[in-house]
């Protein structure tokens, strides 16, 4: 059984490790390593964590099973008026498929309409297989966009939004 917990700063050397073991994974068949190393750095520090949580106020979720964390997800409620944004969802490579990503969706979605939120919005690179994932889950693209985010590198990002009413 999957059991989701709350994270605080003091679970930002755990994030950072499940960070490093499912992102790099997730990213390197269509990133280059410079990039996604850069991108790991710029989201993944012990300080961007930091000011993830304490200053942009962002939600961390931990996905446990039989005590060992399996993943993670991020989200920020009010990023638009009535809307959260999904910054982040994780699962290490060996545990996916086995619905630890979709409980942790489903989590945040709970706990964004338990605040009044009217939709999520998240963020996908156009070539992640994550997007069918988002997509059976009743997320659609409304955008896409390339963002510049130092370096001389881009995220080539779809914007997906699910009604939450």
């Amino acid at each position: 059984m999957i059991q989701i917990k709350v994270a605080t700063t003091a679970d930002i050397p755990l994030l950072h490790r499940l960070g490093k073991d499912a992102f790099f994974p997730t990213y390197l068949p269509f990133i280059s390593e410079a990039q996604v190393s850069y991108m790991f750095q710029m989201m993944y520090s012990f300080e961007a964590l930091t000011l993830q949580m304490q200053e942009r106020g962002d939600v961390f979720l931990i996905a446990y099973k039989e005590g060992a964390a399996i993943g993670f997800a991020a989200f920020q409620k009010d990023f638009l008026i009535n809307e959260t944004k999904l910054h982040k969802l994780y699962v290490l490579p060996d545990i996916q498929t086995k619905g630890v990503g979709k409980a942790l969706l489903q989590e945040v979605e709970l706990l964004a309409q338990a605040a009044g939120q009217s939709s999520l919005v998240l963020n996908v690179n156009r070539y992640n297989k994550a997007l069918g994932f988002y997509e059976h889950l009743g997320y659609r693209i409304f955008k896409e966009e390339d963002i510049d985010i130092g370096n001389g590198f881009f995220m080539n990002d779809y914007e997906l939004k699910k009604s939450l009413v």
